[in-house]
Order: structure tokens, then sequence, then C-alpha cells
């Protein structure tokens, strides 16, 4: 499998910035390590681009015509190899060359057909539909592997997705777009489409595991039979006495719930597996705001419908864990696609400055799709595209682009404050 041509541009003017990223492609295509004749794009757009959305795609579409399929959502920032753009307009393109009969584009108006085996899928959502949870679950298990990564649109003012299907749309929708809003669209890969995907999280915990006792909706209000609000305060070593401190480490609290099912040994070692290491979560926990207090109940209201017996623990965001996290899915990567034994030539290659290392066949990275929180990127990782970078150098010059959204899709869950990494992966 050759390289994926891929492009990113930042332009006031969206004719300029497409026209900037058509020319990096065709540069790409024309060389020999790269795909001459790829058939699927992925395209992410800042929201600035918005109103333009139909214009850029139909320009892209036109001036690549082999490319009869496209996928893509928008972002408040999108991100290519080595670099982040926010609260700038500015799109990031990769073209994808893989078998016409190992992937199929799905929407509202293009749904999975039933002709089709679907492996694994990417998937772009509209954070403001009803349900997500529930219909990223429910498409995760319409796939062999049941395992799902992308994100949720994130924009200033809801949310739209790019979904071409080469296969035509359902009766009715002929003539669309291409340009949707709300519920899921993406693209389902077969079986011989070979990804690694990992997901980082970027919070600490600061309490040890706890199972709620009592819950009312969305409110805690016991854990391990003691009032959630004490015991809370007592994990974060403030009192209500002194309002305005306590306020301030609440605000900086998040709630990280477990979950897989099991037993609360079971979930203590999930969590506990991964804090000698980085001090993160695992990617079975999922982690949501405190939304507000409950003074009457000593409850606490996180952005989740919480059950008895969910195990949970209280974190907040971390730098130094994030980017421990973030360094250690991207060597995981790396590791399980090296080959055991190194030729000479990729031996030399690993060893070159990882700034200076171009893309080598034999680390078998065809292109890579990263999907982030708005909340991360370079300002939580402390400079400009610094979350980018950190990627860059564990896995080297590879194509590489994705985007920053309102929560992150991996396996069969909705995730915040993470990273879901995928690496597309080519024949040894």
């Amino acid at each position: 499998m050759k390289l994926f041509p891929y492009a990113h541009a930042t332009h006031p003017h969206w004719e300029m910035a497409a026209a900037l990223v058509l020319a990096q492609l065709r540069a790409q295509m024309a060389q020999p390590d790269y795909a001459a004749s790829p058939s699927l794009g992925l395209l992410y757009i800042t929201d600035h681009y918005t109103a333009d959305a139909t214009g850029i795609l139909e320009l892209l579409s036109a001036e690549l015509p082999l490319v009869t399929d496209w996928s893509g959502t928008v972002g408040v920032g999108v991100a290519a190899n080595n670099v982040e753009y926010f609260d700038e307009p500015a799109l990031a393109v990769m073209l994808l060359d893989l078998p016409s009969d190992q992937y199929r584009v799905f929407s509202g108006i293009a749904p999975l057909g039933l002709g089709f085996e679907a492996h694994t899928a990417l998937v772009h959502a509209d954070a403001s539909a009803a349900d997500i949870a529930g219909l990223v679950e429910e498409m995760a298990a319409r796939t062999d592997a049941g395992y799902l990564f992308g994100g949720l649109a994130s924009r200033r003012a809801g949310g739209l997705q790019f979904a071409v299907s080469g296969d035509g749309n359902i009766r009715g929708h002929g003539g669309a777009s291409g340009v949707l809003s709300g519920g899921l669209s993406g693209v389902a890969f077969g079986p011989e489409v070979a990804l690694v995907s990992r997901v980082t999280q970027g919070c600490k915990p600061v309490s040890k595991v706890r199972t709620v006792t009592q819950a009312d909706h969305n409110v805690v209000v016991t854990l391990d039979g003691e009032p959630a609000l004490d015991v809370l305060l007592d994990d974060l070593s403030v009192t209500l006495d002194e309002p305005q401190q306590a306020l301030s480490a609440v605000r900086a609290t998040l709630v990280g719930m477990v979950c897989a099912p099991g037993s609360r040994a079971q979930a203590t070692r999930l969590v506990e597996t991964h804090l000698p290491q980085t001090g993160n979560f695992g990617s079975d926990v999922i982690v949501r705001h405190i939304i507000g207090l409950d003074p009457g109940r000593h409850g606490v209201a996180v952005a989740a419908q919480v059950t008895e017996g969910t195990t949970l623990a209280f974190c907040q965001r971390n730098q130094q864990a994030a980017k421990a996290d973030l360094v250690r899915i991207c060597a995981e990567v790396r590791e399980e696609l090296e080959p055991e034994e190194l030729g000479l030539e990729l031996a030399l290659a690993l060893h070159t400055p990882e700034a200076q290392a171009a893309p080598h066949p034999q680390r078998r990275i065809a292109g890579a799709l990263y999907v982030s929180c708005a909340g991360r990127g370079g300002p939580h990782f402390g400079a400009p595209s610094a979350e980018m970078h950190i990627v860059r150098r564990a896995l080297g010059d590879v194509p590489l682009v994705g985007f920053f959204g309102s929560g992150e899709i991996a396996h069969k869950h909705v995730y915040g404050y993470t990273g879901v990494l995928t690496v597309f992966v080519g024949k040894d």
C-alpha cells in the first residue's frame, strides 16, 4: 500500500486555501511513493469555512474526479502532520487508496447496506443528535470488530458533515449536495483494511475508585454509602467554610466513570494498571464534567446518566500526564508496526532525527487520522501545535490529518478530553 496523499492550508478566502491543497495533493500524487489514483477523500474544515462547505466540497470533487467518495466534518480546529489550526480558516484533506470493495461511505441519505460486511468504521457525529451515545453503540454493534473511531463535529453554531457515496443515495435524495447535519455519517471498512488504533486520556485521577450506591438520573447522591459531595470535598482537601477555594477546586475536577462491565475490583484494576506508567486512565474510562452540586442531598451532578453500581473516580486535567500518555500510545502503535527484525535501511531511518525522518515503507504506515478534544491541542500541551509535534516525533513524517471535536469516538463509546489515533497499515 502506497502513502496516502494529504494536504492542508489556511487562507481568509476558501478558494485560495483549496487551491493550495490541490497543488500539494497533485505534487504528491506525482511521486512514486504516493498513491496516484485514490478514490476516498477525508475532508476536515474549521468552522470559519462553514458557510462555504458546499463550495469547498464541489470544487475538490470537480478537480479530483478519481475521488468518488468523500467523508469528513467541521471542527473548531483541524490538524495535519506537525500542525494545528485553531480559530482560523483552514482545511485538511487526505486521499485514501483502498480497494473499492473494502469501504463504504454511509450517512442518513446513503445508509450502510446489507451487502457490505463492515469490520470497523470511521464515524463523524452531530453532538446535538438525540442519544448520541446510543447511536454510536448501535453502529459499533453493526461492525464485526465492534470498533469505531472518529469524533463529534464542533463549531460555534451547530455542526455539519461531509458524506458523498459513489454508490449513490437513497431514493429522493439523489440531488443532495453531500453536506449534511444530524445523526451519524462516516466510512465503514472491510476486514482487509488493517488498522491500529489507540485512545489517550488527558486526565489524572485524584481519588480512589468508588461505587455509586445511590443515584438520581445524573446526580450522584452517595458514594460507598457516604454523601457524594462530602466525599468530593474530602478528596479535594477543601471545605464549604472557604467557598471560593472549594468552588475553584470543584470547577477543575471531572468524573471518570468505568464503562466496562465488571466488579469494583476489576474496575479498580482497569484504572490502577495505568497509573504507575502515566498517571492516566485507560481507555475503558469515560470522563465527564461536574455540572452542579446538590446541597440539599449533598449530591454531585455530572454530565451523564449515572446508575447505582457505577464505579468512578474524580480526576483533573493534567498537562504532564497527557503528554506522557500520548507518547505512550504513539510508541505502542510504532512498536506494533515495526518488524521484529530490522533491515539496515530501516534501522538507519529510525536513528535519524524524527524531524528529518521521511516515511519509510517498512514502517507500514500509509496514513493516519487523529481526533482530539477541542479542549486539548497546543494550549493544553503548552505551546502552539504541541500535541501534533508529539505525534510527529513518535510516528515520523507520515501522512496525517484530523480535527478537534466536541467529543471523541473509540470502541463503542463517546469520550471527552481524549485523543484517538488511528493508523492505516500497509502490507509487509
